[in-house]
């Protein structure tokens, strides 16, 4: 079971999409996490053992998903409901897997391993992606992954809803730029995948003894990818995850590590005060009159109203489009820009609040376990990443980025000698 999550956590990015029905795009991974879960309980169900860790976060998981299922019930679009219903149910399955499955620091690491090596691979597609529209052009680099990468890694309906409502232009200082997205859909959700791996790469690089020169090259290509997604959430949860390894890792490092940090702080902080696109972009962040961020703020004032009028329930699981436009197609982007307003949308304020009561814990168990351990310390960072971009982003209906989050969720169960499962 091990080896199937270190090739799934590998296979994670670039899943291709499975068009089982007409108008119906199913992500690939959601089949094997299925099929890896009930593997899993089979094999339980035989040696007539089958683990749940027995704590809040397992209860919290229980509660999300049974509020979630409720307001289905008080859905405009019942249909709609229960496809996003199939879709948390296909992914969910992982954290139980994971949880009885990685057991030890040494697992994590070989499951880290695997994350950023096809981290990678991705980031150096989104690298190469970027870099094409300089040479061959915008328009036809454009067209080039719109025609030959769009269809086959997300299928054709949802493709055609991405092609439709495309986020992959920027404009900055007056010039067009084509941003990386690499095999995502679009530049934020690759944003908030890279983000999440870039700690954990970091964490590897302090609890492995040797051989950590190709580490240091997946967190170059990784921060490079990441400020040519030109996604401003992105820079947020990055710079919030900078400001707590700091915190976290000053006191705990020798000199010449102190001094790298340095540098690259120094380097970093160069990037943002030299005139560039990024740093323009990262500078918008803060510029209230800028027109994405008025827009913005217009659709947290709706999405406000409207959870003050379904504040217990929510409109139903899916059904916020509806209530912002009744003839709205389902695959139309139309979403609350933050997740916890979208979850308090979808299924009331109490969702909300275990969602973000499971992102604490998560956050606190990896903080309490890393007091020896790189990795389980820079877990905490990776979901603080995760939860600073969740601010202006939502990516919980991503199937790589859900099933990224309930991984490392999943790892903050490692047990310590004092703890127990069931």
């Amino acid at each position: 079971m091990f080896y199937f999550l270190l090739l799934l956590s590998f296979y994670l990015p670039f899943q291709p999409a499975i068009n089982p029905a007409e108008g119906v795009d199913l992500a690939s991974i959601r089949v094997l996490i299925l099929v890896l879960f009930f593997a899993w309980l089979a094999s339980g169900l035989k040696n007539k053992k089958i683990i749940l860790k027995n704590n809040l976060k397992t209860a919290l998981i229980f509660s999300f998903l049974f509020l979630s299922a409720f307001s289905v019930f008080f859905a405009r679009n019942p249909e709609w409901s229960i496809r996003k219903l199939l879709f948390l149910f296909s992914i969910f399955p992982i954290y139980f897997v994971v949880s009885a499955t990685i057991d030890s620091a040494e697992k994590m690491a070989k499951m880290a391993k695997a994350l950023i090596f096809s981290g990678m691979a991705v980031s150096l597609i989104g690298i190469i992606q970027f870099g094409l529209q300089f040479i061959a052009g915008l328009e036809w680099t454009y067209k080039f992954w719109s025609d030959h990468i769009v269809i086959p890694f997300l299928g054709k309906s949802f493709g055609k809803a991405v092609l439709d409502n495309p986020s992959w232009l920027v404009n900055v200082s007056g010039k067009t730029y084509l941003r990386a997205t690499s095999v995502f859909p679009d530049p934020h959700m690759f944003s908030f995948y890279l983000g999440m791996l870039i700690p954990l790469a970091i964490g590897l690089l302090f609890y492995l003894k040797k051989r950590k020169g190709w580490i240091v090259f997946s967190l170059i290509i990784f921060l490079v990818a990441d400020l040519l997604t030109f996604s401003r959430g992105g820079y947020l949860g990055i710079f919030a995850g900078a400001v707590l390894t700091v915190g976290l890792f000053w006191k705990k490092i020798n000199f010449k590590y102190k001094m790298v940090s340095l540098a690259i702080a120094s380097l970093v902080v160069i990037t943002l005060i030299l005139p560039s696109s990024v740093s323009h972009r990262f500078y918008s962040i803060f510029n209230l009159n800028e027109g994405s961020n008025q827009g913005r703020i217009e659709i947290w004032k709706k999405a406000s109203d409207i959870l003050q009028d379904n504040f217990l329930i929510g409109v139903g699981i899916g059904n916020y489009p509806l209530e912002i436009k009744p003839t709205a197609d389902y695959r139309e982007p139309i979403y609350a820009h933050n997740t916890y307003l979208d979850i308090g949308l979808d299924s009331g304020i109490f969702n909300a609040i275990i969602w973000i009561w499971f992102i604490v814990l998560i956050f606190f168990d990896f903080l309490k376990k890393g007091k020896n351990n790189s990795l389980f310390l820079m877990g905490a960072v990776s979901i603080t990443v995760f939860s600073v971009h969740s601010l202006v982003e939502t990516a919980i209906y991503s199937p790589v980025v859900l099933t990224l989050f309930l991984i490392l969720a999943a790892l903050s169960n490692i047990e310590e000698k004092n703890e127990k499962s069931i």
